[in-house]
């Protein structure tokens, strides 16, 4: 930077050629010519106005600039001689003063990008808990994790990536809990990270995941902020990114899925009847239309008697065999799933119950598929709702079920069963199996599993997080 005004402005206008980079100029009360530069859109004007050119407007004295600098009472201000950094801090949101006859800038901490009020995340609602979420604003969503952390150990180490869009990402743990060699790993996988442009956390894990792709999800994903508090405290590490309101967890364990953040502020016993609820009723959804066209293909001793004779009465008739009936019922479901979310709002509710009341009426009466059909179908798509967040995962399973019975019988689905347990049984990321606590036992971690026991049974931590502080529970 120059000491000359005009000379500085024109060097960061040069670097800075975007029509939404302004520049305000103004004169100081006494004389001395100032110029703030910033983005339009995502800075306090109404702050910087009354904290900054009030005050400097106000300034009689004749001083050097940094005396000047004393006039403004903002605690966000920092020195900067590089262009390169002014440029780099304007473009974050933060103004940059220049005075005349000053060979630095002042960077100015009143960004304020648009966002979102706090809201209830969609997909994790609860009765009793926490409602607030994460928004698509870092700083905020870091002051969250701080009002719930008062202590020195939560800490906070910040990156800058996309080779364009330079988006802030933080990694947030609690010093002393969380694994220091996890902590190390997953910095390291940050710094090596090389993209244009970072839109969404989701874009980290295949980053912080290498490898072949999974239809497992391989890192958790959290909107609440007192979920991801609770799951650091465990000795988890969290990733927050700008723009985003998912926060990315790791070590990464799939028992994660069938936890609900309601089931610690309910009784045991309900939390662990819901737990078990929910992992049966997805296992059913999954494998129940497999087994269905099994049953009527290859071993009809499967299904009841009483329920035989009425399958038999239903299918009557129809010109679709079993497999193709329960594949066509299905691709249907699955097309109104999407319509009904891409389109608008209250369009996709009506498309909802057209779809559903409608459509499968006609279709039963036309005599194209059978009523036991619909329902079952019906069943298995409410059912892998129970999980929400493995719907993508559960949803290709139960299709690949569905041929490799129409082709092969039980044998197939017996053979496709253990050869997913044998994958899932080997995978492992920071050096978290994704089946613990069940696959390799450990009996601690089993209390807070798939059975929910009392907080006062919880005394340690997870043991497959690695943490040096593995008590955090006294006196129960």
């Amino acid at each position: 930077m120059k000491t000359s005004l005009q000379e500085n402005i024109s060097a960061i206008k040069r670097k800075l050629s975007a029509e939404d980079i302004l520049v305000h100029s103004f004169t100081a009360g006494n004389g001395v010519a100032c110029a703030i530069v910033y983005a339009d859109g995502i800075v306090d004007k109404e702050l910087l106005g009354r904290l900054v050119v009030e005050p400097l407007a106000a300034h009689k004295k004749d001083s050097s600039a940094k005396e000047m600098l004393k006039a403004i009472t903002y605690p966000e201000l920092k020195k900067e001689t590089e262009l390169n950094a002014i440029c780099a801090a304007v473009l974050d949101g933060n103004p940059a003063l220049l005075l005349g006859g000053a060979d630095f800038a002042a960077i100015v901490g009143t960004k304020k990008p648009p966002a979102r009020a706090l809201s209830e995340p969609q997909t994790e609602l609860v009765v009793k808990g926490p409602r607030a979420g994460f928004i698509e604003d870092i700083k905020t969503n870091m002051g969250q994790l701080r009002l719930r952390f008062k202590t020195e150990n939560l800490q906070f180490e910040l990156f800058k990536i996309g080779r364009q869009s330079k988006t802030n990402v933080a990694v947030c743990y609690l010093q002393g809990i969380a694994s220091e060699e996890i902590v190390k790993e997953i910095k390291a996988k940050l710094e090596a990270v090389e993209i244009d442009a970072l839109p969404d956390s989701s874009y980290l894990s295949h980053f912080l995941c290498p490898g072949r792709p999974s239809v497992f999800k391989q890192i958790g994903t959290t909107e609440k902020p007192d979920v991801l508090a609770a799951k650091m405290a465990e000795g988890r590490i969290g990733i927050l990114v700008d723009g985003s309101p998912v926060a990315l967890t790791l070590p990464y364990l799939l028992v994660e899925e069938f936890q609900s953040p309601e089931d610690y502020f309910v009784n045991p016993y309900r939390a662990t009847f819901t737990r078990l609820l929910r992992i049966g009723v997805m296992l059913l959804s999954i494998y129940l239309p497999a087994l269905y066209v099994a049953a009527q293909l290859f071993k009809l001793q499967l299904i009841p008697l009483g329920l035989l004779f009425t399958i038999a009465s239903s299918i009557q008739g129809l010109p679709l065999s079993p497999s193709l009936e329960v594949l066509l019922t299905l691709l249907v479901l699955e097309i109104l799933n999407e319509a009904s979310i891409r389109m608008p709002k209250y369009v996709g509710l009506a498309l909802s119950v057209v779809g559903a009341l409608v459509l499968g009426e006609t279709a039963v009466k036309a005599g194209v598929i059978s009523t036991p059909t619909v329902i079952l179908i019906a069943f298995s798509g409410i059912g892998l709702y129970t999980v929400p967040d493995l719907v993508q995962t559960t949803s290709l399973l139960r299709l690949c079920l569905l041929v490799i019975a129409g082709s092969v019988g039980t044998y197939g689905i017996v053979l496709f069963s253990a050869f997913l347990l044998v994958y899932l049984v080997g995978k492992e990321r920071y050096g978290a199996p994704l089946l613990a606590p069940f696959a390799p036992i450990v009996a601690n971690d089993l209390k807070d599993s798939l059975v929910k026991f009392p907080l006062a049974s919880l005394t340690r931590r997870p043991a497959v997080f690695k943490s040096k502080n593995k008590t955090r529970l006294k006196g129960a």
